[in-house]
C-alpha cells in the first residue's frame, strides 16, 4: 500500500509519501518560520494562506522525487485535528480532494498519533504496548498506549505545554522563535545551577489519584523566569544562566514524570516524540533514566520530532490497513482529545 500524507496543522506544510513494503519513498516540508518571525508567534491567517500556496507544490515535488505516478497512490492520509482550524481545512480538503480525483481511499489523522507513532519510522522501532511522552508547542502528555487508538492518558498540562513555556520564555529573553531551538542554542553558553526555579508538580505525594502525580504545569516555572528578570539588565551572560537554567528545571520535570510514568504502568518501552523531543538535554536525560531503569527509550529523528507529513503518511498506512475509511464530506477538529481517535474498525 502507498498513501500520500499531507500535514498543515499549524505552520509547517509537510508531504511525504509511504510504502508499506518499502517505507518512507519520499519527504518534503516547509516552514514557515520567517513568516512568523515578526509576530513572535504563529498567525492563523497567514499560516493558512502559506499552506495554500506551498501544499500542491511540495505534493509534485513528493511524487516526481519518489517517481509515483497518481494511478499508483492507494490511500490519501491529511492531519485533521488538532491545530489551527484554517490551517487544518486546507489540507484537508486537498487531501479529500485528490481523494476524490484518484478514486482512492482517505483518512483524517490526529495529529498527536502521527507524532506518536514517529519513532516507528526509524530502522529499531518500538512495538505495542508502551508508554510515552509528548511534548510540543501546544501538547504534553503522558500515555499509556496498548495498540492503534488504544491509548489512555496517565497525565497531561493542566496550564502551559513544556513547547509553549520554551517559546514564552525565549520571547521573555528577547531570543526570538521558536523558542526550543534559541533556548537550548543560549543555555550552551549559561550555568544552569546560577537560579534555582521551581520544578511544579514534582513534589506531589504520588498516591493521590488513578494516575498518581502524573500532570504537568509550567506557568509557575515561566513565573519564575519573568522575575528573575525584572530590574536588571538582559545582558549576555544573565540571558544565558536564565536559559540553562530554564532548560534544566523543564527536563527535571519531564524526566521525573516519565520515571514515576513508567513506574506506575511497569512498561519496558518509552516512546518520546513531538518538537521538545529534539532537545539535546532531554534526550540525554531520558537516555540515562532508561538505563537506570532497565527500558528501552525511542525518539524519532531530529527532523521528524517537528511537524513532518512522514509521520501522517505512516499513520494514515496502518489507519487504511486496518479498515478505516473516511465519507465524502471533511472537517477539522481544533480541540481533539487523543483518546477519543478510537481504534480503527472495518
Amino acid at each position: 500500500m502507498r498513501v500520500l500524507g499531507i500535514e498543515t496543522s499549524c505552520d509547517d506544510t509537510g508531504v511525504a509519501l509511504y510504502d508499506s513494503g518499502q517505507g518512507l519513498l519520499a519527504h518534503r516540508l516547509f516552514s514557515q518560520t520567517e513568516l512568523h518571525l515578526d509576530y513572535g508567534g504563529v498567525v492563523p491567517e497567514l499560516a493558512a494562506r502559506d499552506h495554500i500556496r506551498k501544499a500542491l507544490p511540495l505534493i509534485r515535488a513528493v511524487m516526481q522525487e519518489a517517481k509515483t505516478r497518481p494511478d499508483q497512490i492507494n490511500g490519501i492520509a491529511y492531519t485533521t485535528g488538532p491545530g489551527l482550524a484554517g490551517a487544518l481545512l486546507v489540507g484537508a480538503a486537498l487531501g479529500r480532494s485528490l481523494a476524490l480525483a484518484w478514486n482512492v481511499p482517505c483518512v483524517g489523522i490526529h495529529h498527536m498519533e502521527g507524532h506518536l507513532l514517529s519513532p516507528m519510522l526509524e530502522p529499531d522501532p518500538p512495538a505495542f504496548p508502551f508508554t510515552a511522552l509528548l511534548v510540543s508547542g501546544g501538547h504534553t502528555l503522558l500515555a499509556d498506549v496498548q495498540a492503534l487508538g488504544r491509548y489512555t492518558i496517565l497525565g497531561e498540562s493542566v496550564d502551559d505545554a513544556v513547547g509553549e513555556a520554551f517559546d514564552k520564555t525565549a520571547k521573555l529573553l528577547g531570543l526570538g522563535y521558536p523558542g526550543g531551538p534559541a533556548i537550548a542554542q543560549a543555555a550552551l553558553d549559561g550555568d544552569p545551577k546560577r537560579f534555582q526555579f521551581p520544578r511544579p508538580k514534582t513534589g506531589r505525594l504520588k498516591t493521590q489519584g488513578a494516575h498518581p502525580g502524573l500532570d504537568f504545569s509550567f506557568s509557575g516555572l515561566k513565573t519564575a523566569v519573568v522575575t528573575a528578570v525584572q530590574n536588571q539588565p538582559l545582558t549576555s551572560r544573565l540571558v544565558a544562566d536564565i536559559a540553562a537554567s530554564f532548560e534544566e528545571a523543564a527536563v527535571d520535570v519531564l524526566a521525573i514524570k516519565c520515571e514515576w510514568a513508567l513506574e506506575q504502568t511497569g512498561a519496558k518501552q518509552l516512546v518520546v516524540a513531538g518538537g521538545v523531543s529534539a532537545n539535546r538535554k532531554l534526550r540525554e536525560r531520558l537516555i540515562h533514566l532508561s538505563e537506570k531503569l532497565g527500558v528501552r527509550v525511542f525518539f524519532p529523528r531530529p527532523e521528524f520530532s517537528t511537524d513532518n507529513g512522514a509521520m501522517i503518511a505512516y499513520a494514515g498506512y496502518l489507519r487504511l490497513a486496518a479498515g478505516q475509511r473516511e465519507p465524502l464530506s471533511f472537517g477539522a477538529r481544533a480541540r481533539w482529545p487523543i483518546e477519543e481517535i478510537g481504534a480503527a474498525k472495518n
